[in-house]
């Protein structure tokens, strides 16, 4: 909270900013090593989660709600190191605004296949469309990775005979 005062009073000079010291519009005060070990928790309970899921694979309802909760917890553990603010402002980036839609709708399209609708069938193939879009999303962090991808893919796919 000291460090939100010295900001606002324009007394930061000689400070080096680093990637954990910056809070999310001075919301959090968490420190440095707390926000290390919330990532690092929340990451981790997103990876059991996961790993959980590959063990009830064959009921594809178990599966489609651990492997979307274990997503949803790997992918909010770097709210803890960015802040929840300037996550979303990640996540609404014109460049990844419609793969993060997408893969917001597959998951809760998921969701609703396996609690709601109760259909293996589409809970499979909305956790295949989960999967992918979760992969598109996760290339546009990587400057040149979905034009990468995406030649790739149109080499591989093209069936000219």
């Amino acid at each position: 909270m000291w460090k939100f005062v010295q900001t606002r009073l324009g007394d930061n000079e000689g400070q080096e900013e680093h990637f954990l010291d910056e809070e999310s519009d001075g919301l959090c005060s968490l420190s440095q090593m707390q926000r290390i070990y919330g990532f690092a928790a929340c990451l981790i309970a997103g990876l059991v989660c996961m790993l959980l899921s590959m063990v009830v694979f064959v009921k594809p309802i178990k599966f489609a709600v651990l492997f979307t909760i274990g997503n949803l917890l790997a992918i909010g553990s770097t709210a803890f190191l960015v802040g929840p603010a300037r996550q979303i402002g990640m996540m609404l980036d014109p460049v990844r605004v419609v793969a993060t839609a997408i893969y917001l709708g597959c998951v809760v399209i998921a969701l609703v296949c396996a609690l709601l609708i109760r259909s293996k069938v589409l809970t499979i193939i909305a956790i295949i469309g989960e999967i992918c879009a979760l992969i598109w999303y996760s290339l546009s962090y990587i400057p040149f990775a979905r034009r990468m991808v995406s030649n790739l893919m149109v080499r591989l796919c093209d069936t000219e005979l």
